[in-house]
């Protein structure tokens, strides 16, 4: 029997549901974002006209991505993580190490929140593309 319904499942809770997540439901991450001059605005705290490709952006998030992947315990990634966050994002959570906080599903672009909910706890993603750059996000709740 074959219900056409989606199925969904909490990679975190290791839970599974026919229920699509409620937007009572918190998430929480931190990420480190590098805007491109085609970013939907393309200037941040720490350069007023953003000149980089993409292809440039990517590049640098991706050398991000390496530094903290080769770090093998969990506790120092993560301190890394915002400490690469709160020299080099773009965005002004930068003065927070990243630190997004918790936010319901649906309060940010969709392409962060989908790799968000693919993520477990403490799992770091590759690079997202979103209309404001590329991303690297690490999960908190």
């Amino acid at each position: 029997m074959t219900y056409q319904k989606n199925y969904y499942y909490n990679k975190a809770k290791k839970e599974s549901r026919w229920d699509p997540p409620s937007a009572e439901e918190k998430l929480g991450a931190k990420h480190i974002l590098r805007k491109h001059r085609n970013s939907r605005r393309p200037s941040s705290w720490r350069e007023e006209n953003i000149t980089r490709s993409e292809d440039e952006a990517r590049e640098i998030i991706e050398g991000y991505l390496r530094e903290i992947q080769e770090i093998p315990d969990a506790k120092e990634r993560d301190r890394r993580f915002s400490e690469i966050a709160s020299k080099y994002s773009d965005c002004s959570s930068a003065k927070r190490g990243g630190d997004l906080g918790s936010f319901a599903i649906g309060a940010m672009q969709k392409p962060f929140e989908a790799a968000v909910l693919d993520l477990k706890v403490g799992e770091i993603s590759q690079p997202i593309k979103t209309d404001s750059g590329i991303h690297i996000i690490l999960r908190t709740l």
